[in-house]
């Protein structure tokens, strides 16, 4: 039967996939949010209203019954005008993590994809294999999956299919991995991001006990050990050169756009694989989603055929443009790992990096400022420059005793360019006073949708 859904901030990245793909199981589609009470991204709530979704202040004027269900983020928080409505009518509320883990747990057949690094990608080359082998699952992902989108899909971090095969990026950093009971677990890699070593241990553990089959690197050490712990006919494990793994990658080949390897398969064939995403990083994103599909029963040689067509995830490495010899690449890496696959990757090539690090937030630099530090000095190069703007304060009780000129001295120190200025705009005016022909300018950071509206204004200006 139809229920009449509330989405608050509903358009947020993660909420309105979400909206979407419970708009097409026959549901009907209201909510609210800030950015539209306060102009922005207008052409965003646009086309939510052509597609059938009544939008409402976000001032709780919009939840009047109570048979509304009430979707929230996370953290559900009474001073929301839509909470405090939703509780005084009796709607039912739930978070974002839990109704998505209910449709997912609905599915017959489900794969999660889980780990510290690589989700987004993985889910976009396991929608894009199972979508081209004639599958129609239907996907969660946290970021835009470019072969999805287009005109009439613009924020295509979500792929409506059926209700029988549920393909989901799911997130350890707020705890709700413990949600989901997937037919295959993936973990791509296991590091410190958010949460303790101990606890993110437990996550992981839990959620590949609970899986039919789990697909595990082989190349990180907590995913390697976490592979010890199950029974051998439930693990598929994968790595690069690495013998002992079900799936193997040998001869990587970095082409400016892409990468060639050549894939293993333990006791069976050997393929030649052409991505067009580049880095080993990738290579390894394409082993867990090959083993991911291969656990649905996706003969490999069709799987691989279709990671060529593979387009990328939006804000992933992703070229904005080129001007007077100068690229602007447009990059969500925030933590330490992802800021050192990216590096590796685009040193794999010529040409001095503009590095522009927006960190999202007091927290993250405290609690990880000598990875911050070690991993920008130990991977940039004599000449490359660093700029890093302080982070966005919004506000309460934030912890701001490590900010930005913390990282950007440290990296000094260890004979690296750094400068740490009061805010973006200044960085990006030194950015085209520093650039000449030849150099990439990398704008790199997360949870903040303007970081490609100024990596686009930057490429304008240069």
């Amino acid at each position: 039967m139809a229920n009449d859904y509330f989405f608050c901030g509903i358009g947020g990245s993660g909420m309105l996939p979400l909206a979407m793909i419970v708009q097409a199981r026959g549901h009907r589609i209201e909510g609210s949010d800030r950015s539209r009470d306060q102009g922005r991204t207008p052409e965003k709530f646009a086309w939510l209203a052509a597609h059938d979704v009544t939008l409402h202040p976000q001032d709780g004027s919009g939840v009047t019954r109570a048979d509304q269900i009430v979707v929230a983020t996370g953290a559900v928080e009474d001073t929301v005008p839509d909470i405090g409505a939703a509780r005084a009518v009796g709607a039912t509320i739930k978070t974002r993590p839990q109704l998505l883990s209910e449709l997912f747990n609905a599915a017959p057949t489900s794969i999660g994809v889980a780990g510290t690094s690589g989700k987004s990608t993985i889910t976009g080359m396991i929608a894009w294999i199972l979508h081209q082998a004639g599958r129609a699952p239907t996907v969660m992902n946290g970021a835009v999956m470019k072969n999805f989108a287009d005109a009439d899909h613009p924020f295509a971090s979500a792929l409506i299919g059926g209700p029988d095969l549920f393909v989901s990026e799911v997130d350890e950093s707020d705890g709700s991995i413990a949600r989901y009971d997937p037919t295959v677990a993936v973990v791509s890699n296991i590091s410190l991001d958010h949460k303790s070593m101990e606890e993110l241990r437990d996550l992981f553990g839990g959620f590949t006990n609970r899986a039919a089959t789990a697909v595990l690197n082989l190349d990180n050490p907590e995913t390697a050990a976490l592979a010890q712990t199950l029974p051998a006919d439930k693990v598929v494990t994968f790595a690069l050169g690495e013998e002992a793994a079900t799936l193997n990658a040998h001869d990587l080949e970095p082409q400016p756009t892409g990468m060639h390897f050549t894939l293993t398969e333990q006791g069976g064939a050997r393929h030649a694989v052409t991505l067009n995403v580049p880095g080993a990083h990738n290579v390894a994103n394409a082993l867990a989603a090959l083993g991911a599909v291969r656990a649905l029963g996706a003969p490999l040689a069709e799987a691989t055929a279709a990671l060529e067509t593979f387009s990328g995830i939006r804000r992933r490495m992703e070229v904005v443009g080129t001007a007077n010899g100068v690229t602007v690449i447009d990059d969500f890496a925030h933590n330490p790992d992802k800021i050192a696959a990216t590096l590796k990757t685009l040193h794999a090539f010529d040409g001095r990096l503009l590095i522009l690090f927006q960190p999202h937030g007091f927290g993250p630099l405290k609690l990880m400022k000598s990875e911050f530090i070690e991993g920008f000095a130990g991977l940039m190069r004599p000449d490359d420059v660093l700029l890093m703007p302080e982070p966005v304060y919004y506000g309460g009780t934030t912890d701001r005793s490590v900010g930005s000129e913390d990282i950007a001295s440290g990296v000094r120190a260890e004979g690296r360019n750094a400068e740490a200025l009061p805010t973006r705009d200044a960085c990006g005016d030194r950015i085209v006073e520093l650039a000449k022909p030849g150099d990439r300018v990398i704008v790199m950071g997360a949870r903040d949708d303007t970081l490609s509206t100024f990596a686009a204004d930057l490429l304008k200006r240069l």
